[in-house]
């Protein structure tokens, strides 16, 4: 993978059955209260605990900014989150992002948080990394899941 191609890269710590959405291909859009830069291609997918580990990273493709209201219109079908928590993890806010998934790809052998970022200390919501080396045998996808909004 050619890090120039996609931009910069992003570690995010996700809630594990919304890690485990993205991966299998249901959740198309990752709900976060700011935007990733401009130039971020593509997001690792950290699944927080239990699992704490790299799962997979997914391709960003448009990042919606809006109203939180109109976020949930937008994109409540496809977001994998039911009415409760959505209202919940923005009830502070009043804009927010959407983050559409274009492509999500599962690593055969997932990772520790460690080796993307040196503090070992997954980020609360996401943090800026350098590209991975996709030369080790174990780093290859296990699938790949396409799909866009």
């Amino acid at each position: 993978m050619d890090s120039s191609a996609t931009g910069r890269q992003v570690v995010m710590s996700v809630h594990p059955q919304y890690a485990e959405a993205i991966m299998n291909g249901r959740k198309k859009v990752e709900f976060r209260k700011r935007p990733l830069a401009e130039d971020v291609g593509l997001v690792w997918v950290y699944a927080t605990a239990p699992v704490q580990l790299i799962v997979g990273y997914f391709e960003v493709g448009v990042t919606v900014t809006a109203a939180v209201r109109n976020l949930w219109r937008r994109f409540s079908r496809v977001g994998c989150i039911d009415r409760s928590d959505f209202d919940r993890y923005y009830a502070s806010s009043v804009v927010g992002a959407g983050i559409q998934i274009e492509r999500a790809t599962r690593l055969a052998v997932p990772m520790s948080i460690g080796e993307l970022l040196p503090s070992g200390v997954p980020p609360q919501s996401f943090a800026y990394v350098g590209a991975i080396d996709f030369a080790r045998e174990d780093r290859h996808p296990l699938h790949v899941v396409a799909g866009a909004v």
